[in-house]
């Protein structure tokens, strides 16, 4: 028995909170405990891996969470559903309910967390914000080290697409820049409450070391942006703006060994980092 939700019980409880999943806040609510207990799988959780979920709501993966890690920190921004959490837990496993840690918090607002440190980011993310709260998280939190997070479908695919796709792009890039990510499935509209109009899917991703000394993050991102701003212009005039002029763009993307007539979206997350490096030398 591990204490997952079903479909009864999820409407039960949000029943007796009074709460209905909301679109301002993105909620859908997994009810079926086989998709908890995939999506915890796919994460690959060890028994010392501290997971760290965004939008729990009534603890369906929480619960999943806390069978497979040492520790939970779950970031929830109702405060009806962050009251409720820590009884649900202590309710459907008692003796794992002191491995977790509730925080009141906007994802997008989260600086630090307390001891133990997350390592791993798993979660159902609201359709509306996944892709900031991805990209905020790592950046704010260099202890996690692995990631599986739920996402619609679309935006599953934007995140893990190659150099030369339709939908490479900003997302793309900002993530490979932490590391290697793959779709890791799909998960169908009926698993959830109330049933979204589309499919989600699984991303995970492992972030690496740094990938080149010297090159601040923020550097390469701007060049990201600037290049994806007007993703059919070539990089020398998309890049006119944040170089200062398309001469001294076409300066820089030469020193950097890319062709100024090539587009953004040709360009893997190296030879955007080439770009910063060279505008800095």
């Amino acid at each position: 028995m591990d204490g997952l939700l079903g479909p009864a019980e999820i409407r039960e409880l949000a029943a007796s909170l009074g709460v209905a999943p909301t679109k301002r806040l993105g909620q859908n609510f997994v009810h079926d405990p086989n998709t908890v207990r995939r999506i915890v799988a796919a994460a690959g959780l060890t028994p010392d891996d501290v997971a760290l979920e965004v939008g729990p709501g009534l603890g369906s993966l929480t619960l999943g969470l806390l069978g497979a890690a040492r520790h939970v920190h779950a970031v929830e921004i109702d405060p009806v559903l962050a009251a409720r959490l820590p009884r649900t837990a202590a309710e459907r496993l008692p003796d794992r309910a002191d491995r977790l840690t509730v925080h009141l918090l906007d994802a997008l607002k989260v600086t630090a967390l307390p001891e133990p440190a997350p390592t791993a980011l798993v979660a159902n993310l609201p359709y509306n914000v996944a892709v900031p709260v991805v990209l905020h998280l790592l950046a704010t939190l260099p202890s996690l080290r692995t990631g599986l997070v739920m996402v619609q479908k679309e935006v599953a695919d934007r995140l893990v697409a190659a150099p030369g796709s339709k939908i490479y792009g900003v997302p793309s890039v900002k993530l490979a820049w932490y590391g290697p990510a793959r779709p890791a499935g799909k998960v169908p509209p009926n698993v959830f409450w109330p049933v979204p109009n589309v499919d989600s899917g699984l991303v995970a991703f492992t972030r690496r070391e740094s990938p080149r000394d010297g090159v601040p993050r923020e550097k390469v991102f701007a060049v990201v942006d600037a290049a994806f701003a007007q993703r059919r212009k070539t990089l020398r005039a998309a890049l006119a703006g944040w170089a200062g002029g398309p001469d001294l763009a076409e300066k820089v993307l030469l020193a950097a060994g890319v062709d100024p007539r090539a587009r953004g979206e040709q360009l893997d997350v190296e030879q955007f980092i080439a770009i910063a490096a060279a505008a800095g030398s």
